[in-house]
């Protein structure tokens, strides 16, 4: 991990909180915001907030481009929440703008509004037991191709892997435990 440097896409939402869990892990993190940083770093996360938000300001902030350059070069990206709906292929009663990177459907508030917010404890293949944060998450309802899921909540799959690519429905940021964030490490 010496000398990798994790970008966190620092538009709209839980930013501040990867940076924080990031910094536990000893990694060196920077927040990005324009094309050329997105060009200096080894890893992106593309944290939680609204997902609508984060895909209009990745158009306005130009970085659209960039982004799938660098994961066509084989850059691990990890989406939580909104991100894992940004890294979508498709989206499920929605045009609205994503990344498209990973073979999967996504249904955006699969479990509830904001007051249908829930904590449980999950399995993750690779990883082992952990704590998800759901707030207003998504799921994959389908999953095809080189996509695999790696955890399930009531059958539903919140937790997916497409080689460098990872997203989680849930917020490993907004717990004390490390082991999501260390996964992702292991992959940059």
């Amino acid at each position: 991990m010496a000398g990798k440097r994790i970008g966190i896409l620092a538009l709209q939402g839980a930013f501040l909180e990867h940076e924080k869990a990031l910094e536990k892990c000893g990694a060196d993190s920077v927040q990005v915001r324009t094309p050329q940083e997105i060009t200096r770093i080894d890893g992106l996360i593309i944290p939680g907030g609204e997902s609508t938000t984060i895909g209009r300001l990745i158009q306005e902030f130009k970085l659209e481009e960039t982004l799938l350059e660098k994961a066509r070069e084989g850059m691990p990206m990890w989406g939580t929440c909104a991100g894992m709906i940004l890294l979508a292929r498709e989206i499920a009663d929605s045009d609205q703008f994503r990344l498209g990177l990973m073979d999967m459907r996504v249904k955006r508030n699969a479990f509830g509004r904001q007051v249908d917010s829930f904590e449980s404890d999950l399995q993750v293949e690779g990883v082992g037991n952990t704590r998800g944060v759901f707030i207003r998450a998504p799921f994959a309802e389908k999953v095809w191709g080189e996509a695999r899921v790696l955890a399930e909540y009531q059958g539903k799959a919140v937790a997916v892997q497409q080689g460098p690519l990872l997203t989680t429905a849930f917020h490993p940021e907004l717990t004390e435990e490390l082991d999501i964030h260390q996964y992702f490490l292991s992959l940059v």
